[in-house]
């Protein structure tokens, strides 16, 4: 029987490992107040940041597409895994040692997504002993021909797949590994005769995600009996979408972020050429072209929210080139960044440049980058004879609705007099026709690009996988499930409830700084709102233990599953302040406000009893008069702590 992992193992490895860590491998995240962080969310396209994370709670929440979680949930998101899976990953990131029950060592783990990385991991050091080896001489002198040294090659983990038809697997069999499981990780090819290894007399770069874990491949051909194209990639497998992955981007993301630029650059080698040269923000796409999901992974890498960004593209001179570059230019509105084209004199890529000029010339290349709309536009007006009457009107008529679609206003009466004076038409007529190239997207009933950059690309929220009816629990654990219930954007927005709401987010985010003293009178108060009384109860229920690692969680099981989304979204909205003297002077004040209110309220009541009461019903009148004084009392009290 399958083990199962000690629950014990599972709820101290989440307090040891920092959710915002773990996300940040994903995300660049910025501070959003004492202790939440936020940054685009993951799980759908965004212009501004609502993804929070709040790393002392352990969890995260986005108020756009409504995902939320543990560190278990999000890594199980991003890289679609299972429970198991996921403690598992999390556990080797730390290296902290899992026990197994009901059974005797770990799940069978074969052909998952686990296996598969795991022999990526080991054909990658493979490939890399191979190339010190006397049948890779072809690779060696392939790499050095470009300028590349041993410690490059090290530094990338270059590696070479020897010509044999069966290296690679009886290496990899001998350590364990099935066909079945190679078959699915791509390592190797079923042909007519059995399988084989995929790879074969080819330089090999592995391709890694932005968390460093080798995902696929890919390779160079040396020799010219070799029938296969010129580069082969890894096929699609569970871990390996080429639509998903950037080459270069695990050791260019901390450059990217911090700089918010990042350099999209033709191939491997350019990218190599490009880090040498000390443009460390370089990436490259891996055997397709760019497109929306690329886009949206260097967003979330970037920070993309402010415009301040920079993107730049190199491209190739030649037909493919400026075919990429409009591919490119079709989707630069998703971008918040400014987009720019480097082209390099002779057509030279990064690769080439290094190698003729030195790495200044490729440094120089990205500092003579031009706006991506002025190369576009250059681009389209190549194809006219500008000369003529004809060619300038139907120029100006392809070129206008690309300064009609610039999203910020201020440039475009900029690009319309440039494009007037590259065409030698008129101001005024440029300024006609860019007009009408706006009148015309619109009456089609479509939006500008431009406008839909102004108001976000926010798809629909991934969706939320089902668990089937009667699935097995005896081998694998699972994740608790994503009940609907009330949510936080639901909540009316009446000061009232505003109050119920900010009086619950300080409880349960920052119990401490509260005080035992002020949360036992606040879970005592009346709370008008149904939902957030329910979770008031909830957190009642645990006052005498308030705070510790296991407080969110104590709190959600008191509740039932349908509220703990709403708990969630409570833990992880970010707080006004931003220092923790103000922390906990905003946490202290909206809990006595919510305390108080209930004091005037029950002050109000025992008035109107007051009222009531006969002249006879002394005893009752004085008892009343006491209460009343107390209440009194304890709300002076309240403000002078």
């Amino acid at each position: 029987m399958a083990g199962r992992i000690r629950q014990a193992d599972v709820e101290e490895l989440k307090q040891r490992v920092n959710i915002a860590d773990v996300i940040g491998d994903y995300v660049t995240l910025k501070s959003a107040g004492v202790g939440s962080m936020k940054g685009l969310c993951p799980f759908h396209d965004e212009r501004s940041p609502s993804f929070h994370v709040r790393p002392t709670v352990g969890y995260f929440h986005c108020f756009g597409c409504g995902e939320s979680g543990d560190v278990y949930t999000f890594v199980q998101k991003m890289d679609h895994l299972s429970f198991t899976e996921s403690i598992e990953r999390l556990a080797q990131r730390i290296n902290f040692e899992l026990h197994y029950e009901e059974g005797s060592g770990k799940p069978n783990e074969s052909g998952n997504r686990s296996r598969i990385l795991a022999a990526n991991t080991a054909a990658a050091e493979f490939f890399v002993a191979q190339l010190a080896t006397p049948g890779a001489a072809e690779g060696r002198k392939f790499l050095g021909e470009r300028g590349f040294d041993k410690a490059a090659a090290e530094h990338f983990g270059i590696g070479y797949a020897p010509k044999a038809w069966n290296e690679l697997r009886d290496h990899l069999k001998s350590n364990g590994f099935t066909e079945d499981e190679l078959l699915q990780a791509g390592l190797l090819s079923q042909g007519d005769k059995g399988v084989y290894d995929r790879f074969r007399g080819r330089v090999i770069w592995p391709i890694r995600d932005v968390t460093g874990q080798t995902i696929g491949f890919g390779a160079r051909k040396l020799f010219e009996d070799d029938p296969g194209p010129k580069y082969l990639n890894t096929p699609e497998t569970p871990v390996y979408h080429k639509q998903q992955v950037l080459y270069g981007l695990d050791l260019a993301k901390r450059d990217v972020s911090k700089t918010r630029r990042v350099v999209v650059v033709e191939g491997y080698t350019d990218v190599m050429a490009a880090h040498l040269s000390g443009v460390t923000t370089a990436v490259a796409t891996c055997g397709t072209s760019f497109g929306v999901e690329h886009i949206k992974l260097i967003r979330r890498i970037m920070g993309d929210d402010s415009g301040l960004g920079e993107v730049i593209f190199t491209f190739d001179p030649d037909a493919a080139g400026q075919k990429a570059a409009m591919r490119a230019f079709a989707e630069e509105q998703r971008f918040a960044a400014q987009t720019f084209v480097a082209v390099a004199p002779e057509g030279l890529d990064p690769c080439d440049l290094r190698l003729a000029r030195g790495e200044q010339a490729v440094r120089d290349l990205m500092d003579a980058k031009v706006p991506m709309f002025e190369f576009v536009i250059r681009q389209m007006l190549s194809n006219y004879n500008l000369d003529t009457v004809e060619g300038r009107v139907a120029a100006l008529r392809e070129a206008a609705p690309v300064v009609a679609d610039i999203r910020d206003s201020a440039l475009r009466p900029g690009y319309t007099r440039e494009l007037a004076r590259m065409t030698g038409v008129d101001v005024s007529e440029v300024q006609v026709a860019v007009s009408n190239a706006v009148k015309a997207s619109r009456s089609k009933g479509m939006q500008t690009t431009s406008e839909g950059a102004r108001q976000g690309y926010a798809g629909p929220a991934t969706p939320r996988p089902e668990t089937p009816q009667g699935a097995s629990a005896e081998v694998s654990q699972q994740a608790p499930a994503d009940p609907e219930g009330p949510r936080v954007f639901e909540l009316k927005n009446d000061p009232s409830t505003r109050l119920e709401r900010d009086a619950l987010m300080a409880l349960i985010q920052f119990p401490e700084l509260v005080g035992l003293e002020l949360a036992a009178d606040a879970v005592q108060s009346a709370v008008m709102d149904a939902n957030l009384a329910t979770v008031r109860d909830a957190i009642g229920a645990n006052v005498n233990e308030l705070g510790g690692d296991t407080w969110l969680e104590r709190i959600q099981n008191d509740l039932p599953s349908d509220f703990k989304p709403l708990v969630t979204q409570l833990a992880v909205a970010p707080l006004p302040q931003k220092n923790e003297e103000q922390t906990q002077i905003y946490c202290r004040g909206v809990v006595i406000s919510l305390i108080e209110r209930d004091l005037v309220r029950r002050k109000s009541e025992l008035v109107g009893r007051l009222q009531r009461t006969s002249v006879d019903q002394g005893e009752i009148s004085r008892e009343i008069q006491r209460e009343l004084l107390e209440l009194e009392t304890k709300r002076r009290s309240l403000r002078e702590d």
